[in-house]
């Protein structure tokens, strides 16, 4: 299994409305690193879901339930984009300066390069933010 961290601004769609639909397409990628991580995903990984510009934290972590296939949003081939669903939800969100203090952290692709709307996160990296994130 794969860890990520994928990250939307609350206002377009948040962790409330994944719990809602209870499933959705992540498309809107349009970044060449963060769609070959999408390719990179499968069936089962799980990924951390970051509120940004408004919160700016971990707040769940959601599931990819079908692996990558081309984003309805554009014709561009190049372009693609994973389904996922909720999986389970922090019970303290985890903010991006408790990332940047934390010294385990502090190399986190989505830390170092938080550009990224999709970013590889490390097993280790998946355990320690789970555990400031009571889980």
């Amino acid at each position: 299994m794969n860890y990520w961290l994928i990250k939307s601004e609350p206002s377009a769609y948040n962790w409330e409305q994944l719990k809602k639909d209870k499933k959705t397409a992540w498309t809107g990628v349009r970044n060449y690193a963060a769609r070959n991580n999408l390719r990179a995903m499968k069936k089962g990984d799980l990924c951390f879901f970051y509120h940004s510009n408004e919160g700016l934290c971990i707040v769940g972590i959601a599931k990819v339930v079908k692996e990558f296939y081309q984003d309805a949003t554009t014709e561009e081939v190049a372009w693609v984009c994973v389904d996922i669903a909720p999986h389970k939800e922090l019970k303290k969100p985890v903010t991006l300066s408790e990332l940047k203090a934390d010294a385990n952290l502090k190399t986190m692709q989505f830390v170092k390069i938080g550009r990224l709307s999709v970013s590889v996160v490390t097993p280790k990296e998946f355990e320690k933010v789970c555990l400031l994130g009571g889980i």
